[in-house]
């Protein structure tokens, strides 16, 4: 018989990719929520029902109604720069909804599996942070993921977190771009483009995160995982991969330094997530970063 997850945001990049994963996967059925009605042009293969995760009793009434095996959390509030500005808003879609999916998910004995991100630490150091590092958010956008991540790990039942990075992919119906395709689209208008040298990161190829995300319902794995890219690289290098992939013109690509972009919320320079703990117990096998620019490349030939 097979098990149900139910997954959050399924409206995002990464939840359409966790839908079109799951709706023919052989060990799940899956109930796929959003706050907004559907928009992925799949529409076979699962359940569908609109969910604000702030409601409360909203959150109750569904996870109750289909009993789910497994809970996959993928909404939150990720412009970093408008969580400074709406501390409110950003506490509610990061911490409070985090605490009635974990309440509701106990009450039926599902597994929370919640997204989280590298912007729990500082990025003062050389990087590459595993699960045990300690967190030193310096943004608030940093500051409620990790009390997200704290309220899963003091009353969820059962759980595990998904730290991951710089996501970037291509579905059917993108709601906000992601820095690939803002690189790629700069350049082929022959814009000229600054990009920070001074902020590292491992980029994670959409589908690569949501397989990670259901390896470890698969083997109902329990804990912090990093799920990211394995390439270390700064913003700049990026893009200059980007225009060398698609034959555009990298003397459009300008290097700057963070301080110069006078962004309201502060980000960590030098992050990077080490996933060895990922491989060894999951058998998470990420891209490489040019096999993801390849993907995205067919995705967007597919999705034209």
């Amino acid at each position: 018989m097979k098990k149900k997850i139910l997954i959050t945001g399924s409206n995002g990049l990464l939840g359409q990719k966790l839908l079109e994963q799951l709706a023919s996967h052989a060990q799940f059925d899956l109930i796929a929520t959003a706050q907004g009605m559907n928009r992925s042009k799949l529409k076979e293969g699962y359940i569908f029902e609109v969910l604000d995760i702030a409601n409360a009793k909203q959150v109750q009434e569904v996870v109750s109604k289909h009993q789910p095996h497994y809970i996959i959390n993928t909404a939150a509030m990720t412009n970093v720069d408008a969580c400074e500005y709406e501390k409110e808003l950003c506490l509610i879609a990061n911490v409070n909804a985090v605490k009635f999916l974990v309440d509701a998910a106990n009450i039926v004995g599902a597994h929370f599996i919640h997204l989280s991100t590298d912007f729990v630490f500082d990025g003062v150091g050389k990087g590459m942070y595993d699960e045990e590092a300690t967190p030193n958010p310096v943004s608030f956008y940093a500051d409620s993921k990790l009390m997200g991540e704290q309220v899963v790990q003091t009353f969820a039942k059962k759980w595990s977190i998904a730290r991951t990075i710089i996501v970037y992919g291509v579905v059917s119906d993108m709601s906000r771009s992601n820095v690939i395709l803002w690189v790629k689209k700069n350049l082929e208008e022959g814009k000229q483009i600054n990009v920070v040298d001074d902020q590292f990161r491992t980029p994670t190829l959409a589908d690569d995160l949501a397989r990670g995300c259901i390896l470890i319902a698969e083997k109902e794995a329990q804990g912090i995982f990093n799920i990211s890219g394995k390439d270390f690289m700064n913003i700049y290098e990026l893009a200059l991969k980007v225009a060398a992939f698609w034959n555009l013109n990298a003397n459009l690509v300008s290097a700057s330094k963070s301080e110069t972009l006078n962004q309201p919320a502060k980000r960590p320079p030098v992050t990077g997530l080490d996933i060895s703990k990922a491989q060894k117990i999951l058998g998470y096998a990420p891209h490489s970063f040019e096999e993801g620019l390849q993907e995205v490349e067919r995705q967007l030939k597919r999705f034209s």
